[in-house]
């Protein structure tokens, strides 16, 4: 994984000065766009592969999951750093509508199927990676949003080449700003979700509830938190009621296991017997589950 991104970040950030001297001398905002996307890549892929190396670092005392959160800091920055690269786009863009400028055509071709071509080799390396980590699929979709900034910098390139409107130039950047913004806020809002430690997306408290619930021996559910430490690592704390001590080997095993399914490894679970769970917080919010579990399951016995 620390050699791919190596390898995309040294290509990048070499790209990325060939291309702002490029933007500079054709006069091409898409090309100059482009080259502080790639500024924003260098970035992200430097704070990639440092939180890869700390992420490996041990739990210890103090910090009982190790570094694991560093990656979702990470990819919390590099979506902030997408917004304000997009909406520094859109301002310059319209800018230039208003005012056009001349472009050098040659050197914004040659300079944007360049660029393509190294976006792609870019995107080739980290393909099947940034499945596994929200901190890759960060640095991953900001090689997306350059390829595809290359792809309309060329385009339009090919405009401006054939008709000389020198306007296509910024239309294309707000049209590429937009791409930015679309994947900027999945990224932040995953992020974010994690952070505040919410449910997974595809995961319900309720399901998690039912297949707890399932287990032969389990009576109520209650004081249920599921919630993501990092990319791929999904949490769980709760309290189960069982009829009595002698269930308490059968029925944890039973959970563990129901738990293990939903994909759920790290669990913590207290289990309780009837007589133990009483007072006012506990007694009502079980009465309820248990009444709710008995309409959704008529045949099965609490």
């Amino acid at each position: 994984m620390s050699r791919r991104l190596t390898i995309v970040l040294l290509v990048t950030a070499g790209f990325m000065v060939v291309e702002f001297i490029g933007g500079l001398v054709s006069g091409a905002l898409a090309l100059v766009a482009d080259a502080g996307h790639m500024l924003t890549d260098v970035g992200a892929l430097g704070l990639s592969l440092f939180t890869a190396w700390l992420a490996r670092r041990p739990a210890d005392p103090k910090r009982t999951y190790g570094y694991l959160r560093w990656e979702i800091l990470a990819a919390l920055i590099n979506g902030a750093a997408l917004f304000g690269l997009a909406a520094w786009v859109v301002v310059e863009a319209f800018g230039r509508i208003a005012a056009p400028r001349s472009i050098e055509t040659g050197i914004f071709l040659v300079v944007a199927a360049t660029g393509l071509v190294v976006n792609l080799f870019s995107l080739r390396i980290l393909h099947g990676a940034q499945g596994h980590s929200l901190n890759v699929r960060g640095a991953y979709l900001h090689v997306v949003g350059d390829a595809l900034g290359s792809v309309a910098a060329l385009g339009a390139a090919v405009v401006v080449w054939a008709t000389g409107w020198t306007v296509a130039d910024p239309i294309i950047s707000i049209l590429l700003a937009l791409l930015i913004l679309f994947g900027a806020w999945r990224l932040l809002r995953e992020s974010t979700d994690i952070l505040l430690e919410a449910v997974p997306r595809h995961l319900s408290l309720e399901e998690v509830r039912t297949r707890m619930l399932d287990v032969p021996g389990v009576r109520t559910v209650h004081d249920l938190h599921v919630w993501t430490v990092t990319s791929g690592v999904i949490a769980m704390s709760g309290h189960a009621v069982v009829p009595e001590l002698r269930s308490h080997p059968e029925a944890l095993a039973g959970l563990r296991q129901a738990l293990s399914g939903m994909g759920i490894g790290h669990a913590t679970i207290q289990l309780e017997v009837e007589d133990e769970c009483g007072g006012a917080d506990c007694l009502e919010p079980l009465a309820l589950q248990q009444a709710a579990h008995s309409h959704e399951h008529p045949g099965h016995r609490h």
